[in-house]
Formats: structure tokens, sequence, C-alpha cells
């Protein structure tokens, strides 16, 4: 007799602090339940309650919306946040652990971060297998400064050419970079471990975060062939929001993006 097809869970979607800045957490765990939102991807910032596992479990609690993420403060706007950059991972691993979320999203180092950058595949293993976290190394790109190309990031922005253990793949990074990210997508496998929902032009090397969509990134196919592989990851959109005239069209913004998700990642 045929054996009878394994249901697998639906692919969660969660929405990032990011989307709604320069507004506070609480207006994106507000968001996230207004709109249908499955959890909340968490940057570390400057912002004190971005920092306290405590406080953030507070707004877990309150609008019944899980932390699904962290985001490590390796942004080049966060490099004060938490010290030295090892410090930096140690840290949001742990705070991974305390708020309950799966996965901690980190940047590669900075060219000038030397001694990071010397062992950080290895040492991310290390922190990620110390605090039983996921840390999922995400895709970035080559600066332009002047009309030139110019490598910002050490080993490299592609963290596809290394043995991590998980990547974060982000579509507008790609677009950035001039990646097709479905191929990329194929490329990593079983090692993608989360994914930044959004979209680039590709017309210059800029960070767009665009609506899924209104990009040239190749997105409704990729999240349908995550959808169609063994996935067991969080689709997290992280798009811009800053030119909406309003809350009533940031939130038009964010459900579209919301509706883009469960369309292409449904498990039929």
């Amino acid at each position: 007799m045929p054996q009878p097809a394994v249901s697998r869970p639906p692919v969660e979607v969660a929405l990032s602090t990011s989307c709604l800045f320069p507004l506070g957490l609480p207006e994106t765990f507000s968001t996230a339940q207004d709109l249908g939102y499955d959890s909340v991807e968490v940057m570390i910032t400057h912002d004190a309650l971005s920092q306290e596992p405590y406080d953030l479990l507070e707004l877990v609690q309150k609008y019944q919306i899980p932390i699904s993420a962290i985001h490590a403060p390796t942004l080049l706007l966060t490099q004060q946040v938490w010290g030295r950059a090892w410090n930096k991972m140690q840290m949001a691993a742990k705070m991974a652990k305390a708020v309950g979320a799966q996965t901690v999203v980190a940047h590669p180092p900075f060219r000038w971060q030397v001694s990071y950058a010397r062992n950080f595949v290895e040492g991310v293993r290390r922190v990620s297998q110390m605090e039983e976290v996921k840390i999922a190394v995400e895709n970035m790109y080559p600066w332009s400064v002047k009309g030139r190309s110019v490598e910002m990031y050490a080993p490299h922005w592609d963290p596809s050419r290394f043995d991590y253990d998980w990547m974060t793949w982000d579509f507008s990074h790609a677009a950035a970079a001039g990646d097709d990210s479905l191929e990329a997508v194929k490329r990593i496998g079983s090692r993608l471990g989360h994914v930044h929902l959004t979209d680039g032009s590709g017309d210059k090397v800029m960070d767009e975060h665009l609506l899924p969509g209104h990009g040239s990134q190749p997105v409704a196919e990729t999240l349908q062939y995550i959808a169609a592989s063994d996935f067991s990851g969080v689709v997290c959109a992280e798009v811009s929001t800053r030119k909406a005239k309003g809350a009533a069209q940031r939130d038009e913004m964010l459900a579209e993006t919301l509706a883009f998700a469960r369309k292409h990642l449904a498990r039929h």
C-alpha cells in the first residue's frame, strides 16, 4: 500500500522590529498581533528595551507573540552595543536562549575586524554549540564608493562560500550583490536557516529593502522552492516602511508583505 503523505507544518512568518523603525518594540509586537504575523525578530540596538530579556518576555506575554529570532548588533550603526565582537555574538546567543528564539542572525565581520574575521567560521560554530542556538550568518554585498565596488566584509560578503552550519538569506542584499536568490538558495541547501523577506531592484549597489514583488529578485519562485523543501526555519519580513505616509499606509505595506509570504509559502 502507498504510504500516506507526511504533513509538514506551515512555514512561520515573522515581523522584524526594523520594519517599524524608528518606532519601538511595543509597536512592532502590536502590529504583528494586529496583522496576523506568527512571531517577531528583535534587532538588538541602542534601545535598552531590545537588550533586556525580561522586558522582551513581558512583550511576548502581553501580545501573545513569540520571538523567533534575535539579530545580533553587528551592523555599522550598532558597533558600540555590547562591546567587542565576540561578546556581541555570545550575548546575542544567550539572549536568544533566554527568550526562546531559535535563531541568531549575524553579519560577517567588517574587514578592519582582523582578529574577529580570522577564525569567524569556527568561532560561530563554537558559540552556536555552546549556547545551543542556531547562528545563521547573513549574505551581504560589496559597497560602492565613488562608483567603485569595495569589499567591506571578511572573509567575504557571501557566506555560501564557507562552511557555516547555518545561513540567513536576504533578498535585498542579493539584489545589491547582483546575485540570483533562487540559485543561491538551491546552492545553500539544507544549511538555509533563516530568510529575510524583502526585495531589491539590482539597479545599483545599495540595500533597498523593497516590498517582495516590487524588485527584480525571483522572490515568489524562491519562497515556493523553500516551501517545497524541508525548510524548518522562519521567513521574516524585513522591508522598509519609512516612506509610508502614516500608520495606515505602513500597515498596508506590512499586510501586503505577509499576504505575499502566505501565498508563496503555502504547503499543499
